[in-house]
């Protein structure tokens, strides 16, 4: 197997939840040199810097600061989250006293038919009292833990018909024979506490199979998450790898909660982009009115993933403008503007694509299915950049099991540190690619 995608299968295995991937992330970061600040205390930095911070243990940014004067950032946006089921509080549920399930609700449009008839663990946080006070710990119950059992089809006749799933009735999982101890004594020794001490959790269900390369050539790869951790993953492999000598602030982050429409304080709708943006320019001495100059001259690219042509439904596709896995990235446009692209944008990032010889598909949903949206449109609304909505072809898009491209994971790579290392000169509707 490439050992890129061993990388990336390793990566998403270390990430069953948005805290666990944004904790990998920072590993990967301290690892290149990265020196980790506290959004509580004063940012001192020095030309030539790498630094990153966190916000709510779940969103990360990180950035490296030019040794010449800064004139603008160019970033890359990705997101941390996944659809899954999160556990409610006082989760389990006696099933006539010999049985124990658990009590949990959607987070995000998952495709409810994948979660059937597997193992699944448990991963996420838990908030404890310590002697020194309330502290957040994370929890990862690394083994085959629950499942949701389908219903007999001899029960359910129609169950190979159109069918409709009901969260509270259809998909709360099986965790045990009915017994002295619960859940939370396993949450709890998960967290290196006695059960008394955990005040509060955010635990979420995933699926433990392994990442695969499948296909007649080895052309397909499959894992949980890829939507959006693949993104994620090349564009820190983008931001770690190039060898930036230009004006550019290079910026890389990761936001959580998308897909619930990022409207928390750690989501692409918040004020965090623009936070650290403020923070930057402060940190670096800039005088007042530079940073609304620098965001001028900004690009960013939103980096998440886009619906291949099906090959057993083609008709729910642009009938001109398919796309497919290992055929390109993918740039993402949309006239109601849930993507970001526009033609100046789009120009720009074909650019790059020439530039390291890296083929470009591009996007747009049938016109009677209106599709979703992702961060771009998001962030734009808090910082106003110049942004462009790509993403990798990939099938069963918020399936437990996800499937793409191998030759795409080395394309987003090449192109990512195209960007990051190449100084993108915007004035106004004028660029310059150096």
């Amino acid at each position: 197997m490439d050992q890129t995608i061993q990388s990336l299968f390793q990566f998403i295995k270390n990430s069953p939840s948005c805290f666990h991937a944004a904790m990998s992330m920072a590993k990967q970061l301290e690892a290149a040199g990265y020196h980790e600040l506290k959004e509580y205390d004063s940012w001192r930095l020095q030309p030539g810097g790498r630094y990153y911070m966190e916000r709510n243990q779940s969103s990360i940014v990180a950035f490296q600061l030019p040794m010449q004067e800064a004139t603008h950032f160019q970033i890359t946006a990705s997101h941390s989250d996944s659809p899954s089921f999160k556990l409610k509080p006082k989760a389990e549920m006696d099933v006539y006293g010999t049985y124990i399930k658990l009590n949990v609700e959607g987070y995000g449009g998952m495709l409810c038919s994948t979660w059937f008839d597997r193992p699944l663990a448990i991963a996420g946080r838990a908030v404890i009292k310590t002697k020194q006070g309330i502290v957040s710990r994370l929890v990862h119950i690394d083994e085959d833990l629950v499942l949701i059992p389908n219903v007999a089809i001899h029960m359910n006749r129609n169950a190979n018909s159109n069918i409709s799933y009901n969260i509270q009735n259809d998909l709360l999982p099986l965790y045990a024979m009915k017994q002295e101890d619960d859940v939370m004594d396993v949450i709890a020794a998960a967290a290196g506490c006695d059960k008394t001490a955990v005040i509060n959790t955010e635990l979420f269900l995933y699926n433990r199979q392994q990442g695969s390369v499948w296909g007649a050539h080895k052309e397909f790869i499959s894992a949980p998450q890829l939507d959006d951790l693949e993104c994620a993953f090349t564009a820190l492999q983008g931001f770690l790898q190039a060898k930036a000598e230009h004006s550019a602030v290079n910026i890389f982050c990761c936001f959580d909660n998308e897909e619930v429409g990022s409207g928390t304080k750690q989501g692409a709708d918040s004020t965090m982009l623009h936070d650290v943006l403020a923070r930057i320019a402060d940190g670096m001495g800039m005088e007042a009115g530079k940073l609304p100059q620098m965001i001028a001259r900004s690009i960013m690219l939103s980096a998440d993933n886009a619906h291949s042509l099906h090959p057993n439904h083609s008709e729910l596709h642009d009938p001109s403008n398919p796309i497919f896995m290992n055929r390109g990235i993918v740039i993402k446009h949309s006239a109601r503007q849930s993507y970001t692209t526009d033609a100046l944008s789009a120009a720009v990032f074909k650019a790059l694509c020439e530039k390291v010889n890296v083929p470009v598909q591009e996007f747009v949903n049938r016109s009677d299915i209106p599709g979703g949206g992702t961060l771009g449109s998001i962030s734009a609304s808090h910082v106003s950049i110049l942004s462009c909505d790509i993403g990798l072809a990939q099938l069963a898009m918020h399936s437990a099991y996800e499937t793409a491209g191998v030759q795409d994971v080395q394309d987003m790579i090449k192109v990512m540190r195209c960007f990051y290392e190449t100084n993108i000169d915007l004035r106004g509707d004028a660029i310059k690619l150096r």
